[in-house]
């Protein structure tokens, strides 16, 4: 059984990633935790305060936003009529991602599935803070749903590497889950940078040809400045469903975040990226 946190603010693209999950998961027995974080200085005005108390703020914000998710899982139960999965309510009142950890330890969580607005308008950020975070700071996987990105199947996958240290099935296996119920090709995408040494270009292809039965590999050759537009040309050549790739120091993710400027981050990945912790 797969118990899956699902975080909303109540936003569009918070609800299109909980649908996203909702069809993704459809043929599988699932327990989603629902979860809203609030923060106290987003209600706390001077109404309010009149209105309350300020030892019972603390109730009143947290009370109105159970009110709100349990609003949600009736809603998700009469939507999709699925004897398969069960709803859970969480609310936290503290940081978002400190609130994120919490709720995957105490609730035994094995994916979080959350949804980003990416680059649009004065934003010129791939993913919000809150996602960045998420994706920096947790030791389950997360997926990430571009806003409007609605689920159509999972028949072609593709998993970013460098091939710069041996993988193992532990770290892979919801990958292999993914791909195994939804019958995926998958691509092994090699991305080599540029005064990268070539010669440990395939040193984990036979691990990948064992592991996975339709499997292909493909070597992409950029420079940092245009690494997303030569991932994007090869998800958009060859219908590219979901991207994946291992969150470890010295990886691919670590380059997007840590050495890109604001800049850079204008490029939008536009289909879904789910990233796998590193097990040390």
């Amino acid at each position: 059984m797969k118990t899956i946190l699902l975080p909303t603010d109540f936003s569009d693209n918070s609800l299109n990633a909980i649908d996203y999950a909702m069809k993704m998961f459809k043929n599988q027995t699932c327990n989603f935790y629902i979860m809203n974080v609030q923060r106290v200085g987003s209600y706390i005005s001077d109404d309010l305060m009149m209105a309350n108390p300020t030892g019972v703020v603390y109730d009143t914000v947290v009370e109105a936003a159970k009110v709100s998710v349990d609003k949600l899982i009736a809603k998700l139960v009469k939507t999709y009529k699925n004897e398969k999965h069960e709803f859970f309510s969480l609310v936290d009142y503290d940081n978002f991602t400190d609130a994120i950890n919490q709720a995957v330890i105490n609730n035994d969580v094995n994916l979080i599935i959350m949804g980003t607005k990416g680059a649009s308008g004065l934003s010129k950020k791939l993913f919000g803070s809150n996602t960045v975070k998420v994706l920096q700071h947790c030791e389950v996987p997360v997926l990430v749903i571009p806003d409007e990105y609605e689920f159509t199947g999972l028949q072609d996958v593709a998993f970013t590497t460098s091939f710069q240290s041996l993988y193992n099935m532990q770290e892979l296996r919801l990958l292999d889950e993914i791909i195994a119920k939804n019958s995926s090709k998958l691509s092994v995408l090699h991305v080599v940078l540029e005064n990268s040494d070539p010669k440990e270009l395939f040193r984990d292809v036979d691990f990948f040809n064992e592991h996975f039965e339709d499997v292909s590999y493909k070597m992409i050759e950029t420079n940092v400045q245009d690494i997303f537009d030569a991932i994007q040309g090869y998800i958009t050549n060859n219908d590219i469903k979901l991207i994946a790739m291992i969150n470890k120091k010295h990886s691919f993710l670590e380059t997007v975040f840590v050495e890109h400027q604001a800049e850079t981050f204008a490029f939008n990945i536009n289909i879904p990226l789910l990233v796998l912790p590193k097990r040390e």
